[in-house]
């Protein structure tokens, strides 16, 4: 390292004068800062709960992870809406309550064609929750999801309102018979 400029040395000194040397070389900031506040993340919580009180939340958009929701591609969202709110009349129900998986497996087949048959729109199917299964969950829940979107005569379905069955029955979208 190179010696200083004698100048440079004696115009610092010169600036120096009467300065005093600290004790401690901690510095106290005058103020602590403020916690960090996340905004946006404030902002979306209080538009998620102005949008719950408002008069144009609906109930059945709310997913739980339960429920089940299929629509073939090219359906209209709002037609999926509607059948999830319940907008549609049930025009007839199949209810499998206490049948094997085969047995269930022949009564949705004969029950869609007989809805084809008959030109319906819209149907329940009463699968049931599967309280009764063992650990592995509903049984006849994941084979009925399974079972339907095979079908070609099925447009959509999802899990039906509360009132109709909930998270143990179905709303089915059946594509119009010529």
């Amino acid at each position: 390292m190179q010696d200083d400029d004698p100048d440079d040395r004696r115009l610092f000194e010169q600036a120096m004068q009467g300065v005093r040397r600290l004790a401690t070389d901690k510095v106290v900031p005058a103020t602590p800062r403020p916690a960090p506040v996340p905004r946006k993340t404030v902002e979306d919580e209080q538009q998620v709960m102005r949008d719950i009180l408002s008069d144009l939340f609906e109930p059945a958009d709310l997913a739980t992870g339960e429920e089940l929701e299929y629509a073939r591609p090219g359906l209209q969202h709002r037609v999926l809406r509607k059948l999830r709110r319940g907008q549609y009349s049930v025009q007839s129900e199949l209810d499998l309550h206490g049948l094997t998986v085969p047995l269930a497996r022949i009564a949705v087949a004969d029950f869609l064609k007989a809805c084809g048959e008959r030109k319906l729109r819209c149907v329940r199917i009463i699968h049931g929750k599967g309280r009764r299964s063992s650990n592995k969950g509903p049984v006849l829940k994941t084979k009925v999801e399974h079972w339907l979107r095979q079908r070609d005569e099925v447009l959509a379905f999802c899990s039906a309102r509360q009132v109709d069955g909930g998270t143990g029955a179905v709303y089915v979208l059946l594509r119009r018979q010529l």
